[in-house]
């Protein structure tokens, strides 16, 4: 009776899993930005990562500690609302973020993603009476600098 050894196939099947999740690993193409320091609410801490899906999306991710809230502010306004310049200096409204506490802590926290098809190059929040306005106001709450992301 003949033995069929099973072991270097699953050992070639385990390598090629191996390698394939390694190349498309380091072929994430991404970029963080860290918030500036803020005149408007000086405690306030964050940063911006940006990655780039397969379908050549860019995904946003942007995290902020210490945001207070809206209507604490002087004048108070209801919302906090986030924009991106694009490579083509167009700047859009992608959205509202919203701080909260946890249960566990009552540090504020704010997050916030998003996906777009525009390549952005810097990322900033304005606080807002209303958050579907297409322009921002002069008043910016949190900045960073241009990413550092490179073309595909």
């Amino acid at each position: 009776m003949k033995t069929i050894n099973l072991i270097p196939g699953i050992k070639n099947i385990f390598l090629t899993l191996a390698s394939a999740f390694l190349i498309f690993s380091f072929g994430e193409c991404a970029a963080q930005a860290d918030f500036l320091i803020s005149s408007v609410v000086p405690a306030a801490r964050g940063n911006v990562t940006v990655k780039k899906d397969r379908y050549n999306n860019y995904i946003m991710e942007i995290k902020v500690t210490n945001l207070s809230e809206a209507g604490r502010l002087s004048p108070p306004k209801n919302t906090y609302v986030v924009w991106m310049v694009t490579d083509e200096n167009i700047t859009k409204n992608i959205g509202q973020i919203r701080t909260g506490t946890s249960f566990f802590s009552k540090k504020l926290k704010a997050t916030f993603e998003t996906k777009t098809a525009f390549r952005p190059v810097r990322i900033f929040i304005t606080a807002e009476y209303d958050p579907n306005l297409q322009y921002s106001n002069r008043e910016i709450v949190l900045t960073t600098e241009n990413f550092n992301l490179p073309k595909m």
